[in-house]
């Protein structure tokens, strides 16, 4: 069992203070052992702190990221996955399902770590998952000004990967299973 936090698009300070306090008391270090988060950190204080939940950390650049040294992709492996991410700022339209799959194709990866929407959304394309974790404070964006704030943890055990959907509802937080492969996220 490998788990792997994805997380991104925090926008703390520009548009979020913080992330949800019961979020916080979840992101404990010692218990995560990747962490991937496809952008939108936005400063170092934050990197930093992402850094002593979960010191191994992939970041790609998102389109308000301070530190230019982020790559604008990366492809990694973990357990038996190829695993890509990027931010999806460059996708256009924005989040568009047939342009994610491309993309994950042309990387050649079996998962795909997006983000840029705000909106946590998990999909199944030619076998290949494409996950976008969400804002994790809840950070609005040109398109929506009431995001639910969301996280993913991801639990990889040989080809299965079981995504663990934290979401902030009504000040209550929900917690959703998904496992991949699952037929009913094919489309």
């Amino acid at each position: 069992m490998v788990l792997v936090l994805c997380i991104g698009d925090l926008h703390i300070p520009h548009r979020a203070t913080d992330l949800p306090a019961k979020f916080k008391q979840l992101l404990v270090p010692g218990k995560i052992h990747h962490s991937l988060c496809p952008g939108n950190i936005c400063t170092k204080e934050i990197h930093d702190y992402l850094k002593t939940v979960c010191a191994d950390m992939h970041v790609t650049k998102g389109d308000f990221d301070e530190d230019g040294s982020y790559p604008e992709d990366k492809v990694l492996k973990i357990g038996d996955f190829r695993i890509g991410m990027v931010h999806g700022h460059q996708i256009v339209p924005s989040g568009s399902k047939e342009r994610l799959a491309f993309l994950a194709r042309q990387m050649d990866v079996d998962i795909l770590v997006t983000g840029h929407t705000h909106e946590f959304k998990a999909d199944c394309i030619e076998g290949r998952l494409l996950i976008n974790p969400g804002s994790a404070t809840g950070a609005f964006n040109s398109l929506h000004d009431k995001v639910v704030p969301s996280f993913v943890l991801m639990d990889i055990t040989g080809k299965k990967a079981t995504l663990y959907v934290y979401e902030m509802k009504d000040s209550e937080m929900a917690v959703t299973k998904i496992e991949h492969p699952d037929p009913s996220l094919e489309s």
